[in-house]
């Protein structure tokens, strides 16, 4: 949805998105650049309240991370489950 700038920078927000938004006359909205180049506007106070569900909800269902060993074991394997060395040397001997 396109709207104006005027030449004091103001811009009115179409009633359909206030409406969708809740923003009411004299409300405070926060607007921001975006790294691809254009404007995000929202209701002040927006992402405190996002910030703060996320953070009801990641003690609701906490997620335990990982050692950096457990994590090697999962991308490479358990060395305990490795073949003896002398059977691998053997074996390279044997495909040659």
């Amino acid at each position: 949805m396109a709207t104006t700038v005027t030449v004091k920078g103001q811009v009115t927000l179409p009633k359909s998105v206030r409406d969708a938004v809740g923003i009411r006359p004299g409300d405070r909205v926060e607007v921001r650049a975006t790294a691809s180049g254009g404007v995000l506007i929202e209701k002040a106070g927006a992402s405190d309240e996002y910030l703060a569900r996320l953070y009801a909800l990641a003690k609701r269902r906490p997620i335990r991370g990982i050692t950096t060993d457990e994590l090697m074991r999962e991308l490479r394997g358990d060395p305990a489950e490795d073949p003896p060395a002398e059977l691998v040397a053997r074996h390279m001997k044997r495909s040659k």
